[in-house]
């Protein structure tokens, strides 16, 4: 029998969310286009609240030296020890709507995803102006798990709202308690990940992708280098993104901008040609080892060679 390459994580949802918050997990597509529409993550929420399993997570021990980093201005956190390679949308998706943070959209505006439930018909939806003028929806589901939010007093009020149109039964009552209550159990909900191990290579973590999840968008190296971009030059990364994204607009003022009326770049096709010019290498793969501060020679890995490395894509 082959060597098995993976181990089997249980998690709950509130832990993978706290991993995420303390660097553990690296969730870099906070800051990317979300490239899920808003009915999806619906979906995905109504799915859990049914008691529906969402799959498997996919992660990948990313064999980096453990040590820290500043971020910001006044905290400190770590080189994620696991990087999400399946589950980046599910879990953007959860990390926003629970924590109340917002995503980047398609068209790179900021924004909130705002999910709103029903508690009579236990049934969600994307929050919408009609939503919000009605006392029977929940508007806005994020502040169930605010840590400043006082559930029982939440709950209260919002009962007293919908007694503003009708008096509710005892049984009435009860059943929004129970509704509500579900909805912030949903913190513990269980995931499964499958942890593959260090010693993977790009490629094979690739093609194990793709064969477990033949619906989604294959990785490339070029995702696995802005991935380490966000890990240890997230500003060299949100410029290339922002080069990309002013390169859509029409500027308004007139000034020189990278707008460009007969092509639209990517992140991923500039950073191939950047690292051709500065790595003189045409294989992205190789480029991925030496920003990891790997010695293609002894397979070993220094923070003073990534360091170097990185200095080079600058």
């Amino acid at each position: 029998m082959s060597e098995v390459l993976f181990k089997k994580v249980d998690y709950t949802v509130n832990k993978l969310l706290e991993d995420i918050e303390i660097g553990n997990i690296g969730l870099p597509d906070i800051q990317r286009p979300f490239v899920w529409n808003k009915t999806k993550v619906r979906d995905l929420f109504d799915s859990m609240y049914r008691g529906f399993p969402i799959g498997y997570l996919l992660f990948w021990e990313n064999g980096l030296p453990r040590e820290h980093r500043l971020i910001g201005a006044d905290r400190k956190q770590k080189a994620p020890v696991l990087l999400i390679v399946d589950g980046q949308q599910r879990l953007t998706s959860l990390y926003a709507v629970m924590r109340g943070k917002p995503i980047i959209d398609e068209n790179f505006r900021t924004t909130r995803i705002r999910l709103a439930f029903h508690p009579f018909e236990q049934h969600f939806e994307v929050t919408n102006p009609a939503i919000e003028r009605d006392p029977a929806w929940l508007a806005d589901i994020s502040v169930l798990w605010q840590p400043t939010t006082s559930l029982l007093t939440f709950v209260n009020k919002f009962i007293a709202q919908l007694e503003t149109r009708r008096p509710l039964s005892d049984t009435e009552r009860e059943q929004v308690y129970q509704a509500i209550d579900r909805v912030v159990d949903l913190q513990k909900y269980p995931l499964t990940a499958l942890e593959v191990s260090s010693s993977v290579t790009e490629e094979q973590v690739a093609d194990i992708f793709v064969r477990i999840n033949s619906r989604g968008t294959p990785l490339n190296q070029a995702d696995f280098i802005l991935t380490l971009m966000s890990v240890f030059w997230d500003d060299g990364r949100k410029e290339l993104e922002d080069f990309c994204r002013r390169a859509k607009t029409h500027p308004a003022d007139g000034h020189p901008s990278p707008y460009n009326p007969y092509f639209a770049p990517a992140p991923d096709q500039l950073l191939r040609v950047s690292m051709a010019l500065g790595f003189r290498r045409a294989r992205l793969e190789y480029v991925y080892s030496l920003l990891r501060g790997k010695d293609l020679q002894t397979g070993e890995f220094s923070t003073e060679r990534r360091d170097e490395q990185f200095q080079i894509l600058r």
